[in-house]
């Protein structure tokens, strides 16, 4: 059986589409496809406050062209989520009716807390004992997780993004209630903090690392001077010589930074890099939405 999972996010849209695996009872899920197209509905919503045409006629093409390709893949179920920009757009409500009219694609716009949750279903699985401090870095949000032990202990959303930082559209006082936040939540006096970093900027930016801690972390120093590797850059090398996407070049250094600021707020030396994400997550819920339906059945 194949499912799919749809991420519409502020800086590009996600198709994942998974076989669903049983082994000694046990569920895993392995990736058969992979589509990633920078649609850069927050560059109109952040800037302009909702979607323009061209943007609605590029989101039902490029859903038209994932329909076809779950058709091929005999997809038995799928779920369509969107985040931040979706959120803020003050048309998203007509564009997602007409889609679903059209296309019979339903957009599920979902809130930062359900991202979150959503997220760490998948996360706390890469996580051992201790304490971590999860930062997801979309191009509209920041979801910040806090474990303890695997438990998630606090969760906060932050209008901060690489897309909404690159145009410049964060509210006066965003960064300083991130800022507080993690101070108010995490001591690194009393206990030891590790970073768990999840995105597609920190994973490209853990690729372009040959100083990698173990196979799956790096340290904040790393990250730092990635960040000013990178930095070191023209628009145009970072695709020509670092071959980076052309909708990766530009918001890697913000989305470094988000990253490079939480863990120093936490005190974390540390960062973990699991490659799991929001599409991910949705996978998981697509899959226990058949389990539920059979058992009602």
């Amino acid at each position: 059986m194949k499912i799919a999972a749809i991420d519409i996010g502020s800086n590009a849209a996600r198709m994942q589409i998974s076989k669903v695996l049983e082994n000694d009872g046990k569920i895993s899920f392995k990736k058969v496809e992979y589509v990633r197209f920078a649609l850069r509905l927050g560059h109109d919503v952040f800037n302009e406050g909702e979607i323009s045409p061209e943007s609605e006629v590029r989101i039902f093409k490029l859903l038209n062209a994932y329909k076809l390709l779950m058709d091929l893949h005999e997809v038995k179920d799928y779920l369509i989520c969107a985040t931040s920009a979706m959120r803020e757009a003050g048309n998203s409500d007509a564009v997602i009716t007409r889609i679903h009219k059209i296309l019979d694609m339903k957009i599920h716009i979902i809130e930062g807390a359900k991202e979150a949750e959503l997220i760490n279903d998948v996360v706390v699985q890469a996580l051992g004992d201790g304490n971590y401090l999860h930062i997801d870095v979309g191009g509209g949000s920041t979801e910040l997780n806090i474990y303890s032990e695997r438990k998630k202990i606090a969760s906060r959303s932050f209008k901060i993004g690489s897309v909404r930082t690159l145009e410049n559209k964060e509210k006066e006082g965003d960064w300083e209630k991130m800022k507080k936040w993690i101070e108010s939540n995490i001591d690194p006096k009393k206990s030891k903090i590790t970073a768990v970093g999840t995105g597609g900027n920190i994973n490209k930016l853990f690729n372009i690392s040959t100083q990698h801690e173990d196979e799956t972390s790096m340290s904040y120093d790393e990250l730092k001077r990635l960040k000013e590797y990178v930095a070191g850059f023209t628009y145009e090398e970072r695709i020509n010589k670092l071959r980076l996407n052309a909708d990766r070049a530009d918001v890697i250094i913000p989305a470094a930074q988000i990253y490079i600021s939480a863990m120093k707020w936490a005190g974390a030396k540390t960062i973990l890099v699991p490659d799991l994400g929001l599409k991910d997550g949705i996978i998981k819920m697509v899959y226990e939405k058949i389990q539920n339906r059979k058992s009602k059945s």
